[in-house]
């Protein structure tokens, strides 16, 4: 038997984000990669994996031929916004196992400039085929999902909308250091909950923003690390889970697929939720990471809007900083934005933050384990990823 190889990221990056309104999605994938490949070090004639998703008919065929690339390596899998996490777990096997030496995970969307050059509209549904059907007539959009989720939350453990603002009011004030994001400015409970109603209970700050940008990861082997211009970040541990396809087929409202994810994630790599500098979780909705801390362990089930109402969430001043650059609720949200949960994860690990640098003890020593947990659908899928350095 061939013994398994440590596999690290050794390079992260974005493409331009934001409002981009000169850039095709391919292009959008091929900075961020160039800009991967340069953060590393690395010869592109090393990369022999690839994987990608949501852009072109028969992905990642059609990217990996627009950077230039012939991989003997390749992973399509998508399963919505967790598709990230879930592609560095099958990455880091890949490599583990010896089918692959450099893999290179990218993603690029134009979809805020789409919309607003009337390319295409929003998104309300994902089809009417399939479980689907059975939804869509009743104008089941995918916001209203998760509205519904969230108010069973409050129902059945008194979860107010007050501590829901606070998700967003915690991920603005992380977005104010990072020059980066895209809204920056600081808001409070009052302005969210006075914000035109979208999907009961959710007014608009509840919700992710809408956003262009790309962003790319790329992992190896370990024999390739000590060649690499930045230390490595070591993948430790992963899990996957997929839930349900149509609400009817939900068990419980209030339980994510993280709950399963995380557990395997955190119990692959040997380490415990309390072990965590710092976590970056989708969050499309104010709903997904209260419910997503609460199904990682990170507090007890119904417990999550105690958790978050004291400012735990805060690089400065959180005893656990999540979403350090902003979120999707304020840094920035191209679509599966699960792939720039990992960049970020990286770069708190690395040391590079800048303001919104993570810091943990008396002494102000850089993060030692972090972890990025990705949610696809309306909860019906869960990546999660457990990083550490040293």
């Amino acid at each position: 038997m061939v013994a398994r190889r440590k596999v690290a990221v050794v390079g992260v990056a974005l493409s331009d984000c934001g409002r981009v309104d000169d850039a095709t999605p391919y292009a959008l994938h091929a900075q961020a990669a160039r800009r991967a490949l340069a953060d590393a070090g690395l010869d592109r004639r090393l990369v022999d994996g690839f994987a990608s998703a949501g852009l072109g008919t028969l992905a990642p065929v059609e990217v990996a031929e627009y950077l230039g690339l012939r991989p003997t390596w390749v992973d399509s899998t998508s399963v919505g916004g967790s598709t990230w996490e879930v592609m560095a777990a099958h990455a880091a096997d890949a490599i583990a196992a010896g089918h692959a030496r450099v893999v290179l995970l990218a993603y690029g969307s134009t979809a805020r400039a789409d919309v607003r050059a009337g390319r295409r509209t929003a998104t309300l549904s994902f089809g009417t085929r399939g479980p689907l059907q059975f939804e869509v007539p009743y104008g089941h959009t995918l916001i209203a999902k998760y509205a519904m989720a969230a108010r069973r939350h409050m129902i059945e453990y008194g979860t107010t909308i007050e501590q829901l603002a606070q998700v967003a009011v915690q991920a603005r004030a992380n977005a104010a250091l990072n020059p980066e994001a895209m809204f920056r400015t600081p808001v409070t409970v009052a302005e969210v909950l006075a914000g035109p109603m979208i999907a009961d209970p959710f007014t608009k700050l509840h919700c992710c923003v809408r956003s262009d940008g790309g962003a790319a990861v790329l992992l190896a082997a370990e024999e390739y690390v000590r060649d690499c211009r930045r230390p490595p970040v070591w993948v430790l541990g992963s899990g996957e889970h997929v839930s349900h396809a149509a609400m009817s087929g939900w068990a419980d409202f209030t339980v994510s697929p993280a709950a399963v994810s995380g557990r395997l994630a955190f119990e692959r790599a040997g380490v415990r939720p309390d072990e965590m500098d710092f976590a970056e979780i989708y969050d499309a909705f104010t709903y997904m990471t209260l419910v997503t801390l609460e199904d990682l362990g990170f507090c007890g089930k119904g417990e999550g809007g105690a958790f978050v109402e004291q400012g735990r969430l805060r690089v400065q001043s959180g005893d656990l900083p999540v979403n350090t650059d902003g979120g999707g609720l304020s840094a920035q949200h191209p679509g599966m934005r699960g792939l720039f949960l990992l960049v970020e994860a990286v770069r708190q690990l690395r040391g590079e933050g800048g303001e919104r640098q993570v810091r943990r003890g008396a002494d102000g020593a850089l993060p030692r384990l972090g972890v990025a947990s990705g949610t696809g659908g309306w909860f019906c899928s869960s990546g999660t990823v457990v990083l550490g350095v040293g």
